[in-house]
């Protein structure tokens, strides 16, 4: 798995030499998902925890209008995998009940979709939106193309957390002092967390790089939060 996350994680970074803003970062992603999975479009859309759609983007512009179908319309696979938590994966968009997506599944036939995979960018109870997969040829993932999906949405989940994180740093004092200060009530963060949540150290510091994300604050601060008793990570609430 590790050589699969570096391999993504190079075809997203290709050539560039600068940090790309997050709607560059997700466009590369896209592009990227769409060689890699033999898809005919890939779109990812952050959204909050209520649904509502921040960035975004698109490999195209049919697939773009596609993505924003499912939010005009307010149904579809990237609404069920968001609110199930789970990827939702439809290989064959005509043998779909037409109940379950009445208005979209006949527009997204129009466009010559025929299969669509839409997998969840989440990190414990933390969702940060979807990433879709279209394809206009029936059928399902294989098992590589799959495990290599999951991957994409890992890998766009820390690339979008890793953002956050360097644009909240910039914005902190560089004094030596200052940072060697912020470290230590992270770790200390960090040891809180894993004994709430009964987890290891490193997915104690993803749940909170995922949390400040998520509410839109800055990593330090959400440490100093949880050293302070007025954050808690209850491993029974999301």
């Amino acid at each position: 798995m590790d050589d699969r996350v570096t391999r993504i994680r190079k075809l997203i970074e290709g050539e560039h030499l600068s940090p790309p803003g997050d709607a560059e970062l997700l466009h590369r992603v896209c592009a990227a998902a769409t060689q890699t999975l033999s898809a005919s479009g890939a779109g990812v859309s952050v959204m909050t925890e209520a649904g509502a759609r921040g960035v975004y983007a698109a490999s195209d512009p049919l697939t773009e209008h596609i993505e924003e179908l499912q939010f005009v319309l307010g149904e579809g696979p990237c609404w069920d995998a968001f609110a199930s938590r789970r990827p939702v994966l439809v290989p064959d968009l005509d043998g779909e009940s037409p109940t379950r997506w009445p208005m979209y599944t006949p527009a997204v036939h129009d466009s010559g979709v025929r299969a669509v995979f839409s997998f969840p960018l989440q990190m414990g109870a933390v969702r940060l939106g979807v990433l879709d997969v279209f394809r206009k040829r029936t059928g399902s993932l294989t098992n590589e193309e799959l495990t290599t999906a999951l991957t994409f949405a890992e890998v766009t989940m820390t690339a979008l957390l890793d953002q956050h994180e360097d644009a909240a740093l910039n914005g902190l004092g560089d004094g030596l002092a200052e940072t060697v200060e912020h470290r230590a009530e992270l770790f200390q963060a960090q040891g809180m967390v894993m004994v709430q949540l009964g987890v290891p150290i490193g997915e104690a510091l993803a749940r909170l790089r995922a949390y400040a994300y998520a509410h839109g604050r800055r990593l330090d601060e959400v440490a100093h939060d949880v050293v302070s008793r007025r954050l808690h990570f209850d491993p029974d609430r999301p």
